[in-house]
């Protein structure tokens, strides 16, 4: 067992990520809806959700499911259920990801969270699990964006969707539902705006 030293030490041997890194993931990152010409390897789409993956979830549920439109079929039945403002930058883009959440992602909890009997909890309480998939799905969409950034991806997400034609064009049996769309690529610099505001730390932070 460490002592308080040992525990403190071994604390502080983390060192911060370089600000390129941080660069990339969020000072310099933007959302894009212009898209260059170029595909995404399909194992890029792989590492990134291994990466994704990884990031905590409540009780490790991990409710999050990735369907990724490559094709120009695929996208096909993707666009009518887009609002007229997303239907462009959808079809141009490489990829696009639907991010959906599983109605019944208890069910693997035994064997990714084996230390406690969690599925007994949501057996049957459709609240609960809607409410938990939701947010923990919600959750590890962020984680894959930021993963997709890391490995040279620019991203999309975005709303601007009618849920119900989605889920009944991808998700017909009702299993998954969708959270929201992630579009992937390499953006186009040149067709950015100017980066919008965001509310200072003073706005909307609390400290107690």
């Amino acid at each position: 067992m460490r002592n308080q030293s040992e525990t403190s030490n071994f604390a502080t041997t983390r060192t911060p990520i370089s600000q390129e890194a941080l660069d990339q993931l969020f000072s310099e990152a933007r959302t894009h809806s212009t898209w260059l010409p170029e595909p995404v390897p399909v194992e890029l789409l792989r590492k990134a959700y291994e990466l994704a993956r990884l990031g905590p979830t409540s009780a490790n549920a991990s409710p999050a499911r990735f369907v990724f439109l490559t094709t120009p079929g695929a996208k096909a039945l993707l666009k009518p259920v887009l609002a007229p403002g997303n239907v462009d930058k959808t079809m141009a883009a490489p990829v696009t990801v639907i991010i959906a959440w599983d109605t019944e992602f208890h069910e693997n909890l035994p064997r990714l969270f084996p230390q406690f009997d969690m599925r007994s909890y949501f057996v049957g309480n459709h609240t609960l699990i809607n409410e938990n998939a939701f947010r923990n799905s919600s959750l590890q969409a962020a984680y894959f964006i930021l993963a997709a950034r890391a490995l040279g991806l620019d991203c999309g997400p975005m709303s601007g969707f009618d849920a119900n034609k989605l889920n009944a064009e991808f998700f017909p049996d009702g299993k998954w539902k969708v959270n929201l769309l992630c579009n992937l690529g390499y953006g186009d610099p040149s067709k950015l705006h100017p980066r919008n505001p965001r509310l200072n730390f003073e706005e909307v932070s609390v400290i107690l």
